[in-house]
């Protein structure tokens, strides 16, 4: 006769508990089928007799992982250069926690996001900056994965969360054109990500098109000509590295403009550290403005003037609702509000 321990089930549990071996099962994979006090009272026997929850059983039981998977379009090393991702994640992790979820972080395998999808171990899947007409999103809807987008409305039935980048542009680029300032660079971004895989080269990101055209429409309503040469648009990749080796140049020339609009705060971190290595003082040589409203961005000297959408918030939403799409609840695209922050980095320029 063994001599080890037998191993305890969900029926022991259930029996000390005085419940059913339902309820143990919702305790530990659908906590909000039961009360809360419910549930602790199961979690507490559970932690008396020592139980552990066997992974693959559960996964094989309920044909649930536990997980929200992160699809990231840039190989994770590439993708949180940009400190903007981070406060998308903060978001998303916040709640993860208070689901008992994990959270995977699911960036191109071989340079191939269609490989990542198809081996994804998650319930639910979140994108950022992957368009709306790419076949990765095909591809999650063939595995029947609830997904939401982040940055990426259009697709019809997705369910995206994002700003209105058109206005939120618009809002930007009105400001630095009231403020006086005729000769401005525009630092695009080549993608809103470094690489947007499974598409062909060359291939702008809606995100940014939409940002262009509220830059565009600011200077029309203005009467103002993007093609009169004063106003010239630099596409960069989304690091300082990438911007610091586009503007170091452009500023140290003889045609230096008086301002620089950033579509990324990223891109701004960047102008700064050329302005600083340059001894080019901001903003009484150089006006700088940016998009995204990084906590950095309050920390520089002189603090960011920026357009400011809410990472935190938009992980935070997009979690929420793939959490919702998991348990078969209706959910509506999400549209946030993004506000235009003043600091000192933008000074008036005289329009004589």
């Amino acid at each position: 006769m063994s001599n080890a321990a037998r191993r305890i089930t969900i029926k022991d549990i259930a029996e000390k508990a005085q419940v059913s071996k339902a309820t143990v099962s919702f305790a530990f994979n659908a906590p909000w089928k039961i009360s809360e006090e419910t549930r602790n009272r199961v979690l507490q026997v559970a932690e008396e007799l020592d139980f552990i929850p066997d992974p693959l059983a559960r996964t094989l039981a309920t044909k649930r992982v536990g997980a929200i998977g992160l699809l990231l379009p840039d190989p994770i090393q590439e993708a949180f250069k940009n400190p903007y991702m981070f406060e998308v994640l903060q978001g998303i992790g916040t709640v993860c926690h208070g689901e008992d979820l994990s959270l995977t972080i699911l960036p191109p395998v071989k340079g191939l996001l269609s490989h990542t999808v198809r081996t994804a171990l998650v319930d639910g899947i979140i994108t950022i900056g992957i368009e709306p007409d790419n076949e990765i999103l095909s591809l999650i809807r063939k595995r029947q994965i609830p997904f939401v987008t982040v940055d990426g409305a259009g697709l019809v039935g997705s369910v995206n969360v994002g700003i209105d980048d058109e206005q939120a542009a618009y809002k930007l680029m009105s400001y630095v054109l009231d403020m006086g300032h005729r000769t401005i660079s525009i630092i695009s971004l080549k993608n809103l990500h470094q690489v947007l895989v499974d598409s062909p080269d060359g291939i702008r990101s809606r995100i940014i098109e939409l940002r262009l055209q509220g830059v565009n429409r600011a200077l029309e309503e203005r009467g103002f000509s993007k093609d009169a040469g004063q106003i010239r648009v630099y596409p960069v990749d989304a690091s300082i590295e990438s911007t610091v080796a586009t503007v170091g140049p452009l500023l140290s020339g003889p045609d230096r403009p008086t301002a620089v609009l950033c579509l990324s705060d990223v891109a701004a971190l960047g102008v700064y550290q050329v302005c600083r290595e340059a001894r080019i003082a901001i903003p009484q040589e150089l006006s700088v403005a940016g998009f995204d409203g990084i906590f950095f961005g309050k920390l520089l000297d002189p603090p960011l003037t920026t357009l400011s959408q809410p990472g935190y918030e938009k992980g935070q939403a997009a979690a929420s609702l793939v959490v919702n799409l998991m348990r078969g609840l209706p959910c509506l695209d999400m549209v946030l509000p993004a506000e235009l922050h003043i600091g000192a980095s933008v000074a008036p320029r005289s329009l004589d």
